[in-house]
C-alpha cells in the first residue's frame, strides 16, 4: 500500500471515527513509504492550515517516529517543551498549534505501516479514554489493510499461468489454494464492521467467479454462498459452523436452500452447480 493508493482511504476512515469517538479536534495520519523509513502524512482532518501536509516523519525522530521506531502508542502533552522526543518538526507543529499530541502505529504482521495522529490545541493530558479510541481506530486499519492484501493475493493466485492447463497438476493445487482463500475471505467478511470495506471484499471475491455460460448464474443468499465455499474447501458440516459463527443446523439449512435452488441432490453436486453457475471459483 501506498500513501497515493486505496491504504489512503482506511487512514482517512479512521481519522475520522478517531475524532468521532474521542472529541479530539485534529486528527492526520499517513502510510509508511514503500522501502524508506518514513511516514508521509498524506491526510488531514481539522487542521486549518497545511503545514503537516505531505509532512515525512523518519523513524525515530519527533512523536510519530517514536511510535514507529518501537512499534507502540506514544503521547506527550505538551509537545514543544516534551524530552521524550526530538524535535526536527516542531515548526510545522507549532504553525498548526497542536500541543497534546498522540501517534498510534499501525502495525501489520509485525511490520509499522503507518500511523495515526490525534491532537488538541491546549496542553492537556490525553487519557487512557482517548488513547484505546485512537488504538481501536489503527485495529480497524490494520484488519482493512490485511482484507486487502488477502484479496489481492487470491486475485493473483487466481490469475492462470501462460500455457497453464485447468484442474490438473500444479494448476489444480493452486485453485485449491485459491477455493480454501476464498472461503476464508467470505467467512471473514461478516466480521468486518465498515460496511464500504466489506463490500468491496465481497467484490473481490466475485471477481474469482465466472459463469460457464452468460446468464446462468443462480441467486443465492449470501450465507448460502458462505456454506458452499466452505464445503467446496472441503469443510464438514461442524467445520463450516465452527468458521462461520454459525449453529450446525443453521449450515444444514442454508446447504439444503443451496441444493435447492441449484437442483443438486448431494455436497458435491451443489458444489460442482455452484461452479458452473459462477458462485463459486
Amino acid at each position: 500500500m501506498t500513501a497515493d493508493g486505496s491504504g489512503a482511504a482506511e487512514i482517512r476512515g479512521a481519522l475520522v471515527r478517531l475524532r468521532h469517538a474521542t472529541g479530539l479536534p485534529v486528527a492526520f495520519g499517513g502510510l509508511v513509504e514503500p522501502g524508506r523509513p518514513r511516514v508521509r502524512i498524506s491526510e488531514l482532518t481539522g487542521t486549518s492550515t497545511l503545514a503537516l501536509s505531505a509532512l515525512a516523519v523518519v523513524s525515530g525522530n519527533g512523536l510519530g517516529g517514536r511510535a514507529v521506531a518501537l512499534a507502540r502508542p506514544c503521547a506527550v502533552t505538551d509537545y514543544s517543551l516534551s524530552r521524550q522526543i526530538s524535535h526536527e518538526y516542531d515548526g510545522p507543529v507549532a504553525t498548526e498549534g497542536l500541543r497534546s499530541i498522540l501517534a498510534v502505529p499501525v502495525v501489520v504482521r509485525r511490520r509499522v505501516r503507518g500511523v495515526l495522529y490525534g491532537a488538541l490545541r491546549t496542553a492537556h493530558p490525553l487519557g487512557d479514554r482517548t488513547l484505546s479510541a485512537a488504538v481501536a481506530a489503527a485495529r480497524d486499519v490494520e484488519q482493512a489493510l490485511v482484507v486487502r492484501e488477502e484479496a489481492q493475493g487470491l486475485l493473483a493466485a487466481a490469475a492462470p499461468e501462460p500455457g497453464a492447463g485447468s484442474g490438473t497438476g500444479e494448476s489444480g493445487a493452486v485453485w485449491e489454494q485459491v477455493r480454501e482463500a476464498h472461503a476464508a475471505l467470505r467467512a471473514l467478511a461478516p466480521r468486518i464492521g465498515d460496511p464500504a470495506l466489506r463490500a468491496e471484499l465481497l467484490a473481490a471475491c466475485g471477481l474469482l467467479t465466472v459463469a460457464e455460460e452468460p446468464g446462468s448464474r443462480v441467486r443465492l443468499a449470501p450465507r448460502e454462498v458462505d456454506v458452499l465455499a466452505c464445503v467446496a474447501a472441503g469443510a464438514t458440516n461442524a467445520g463450516a459452523a465452527a468458521r462461520l459463527g454459525l449453529g450446525a443446523e443453521t449450515v444444514k439449512g442454508y446447504l439444503r436452500s443451496a441444493m435447492r435452488k441449484l437442483g443438486a441432490h448431494t455436497r458435491g453436486e451443489a458444489v460442482a452447480a455452484a461452479r458452473r453457475a459462477g458462485v463459486l471459483p
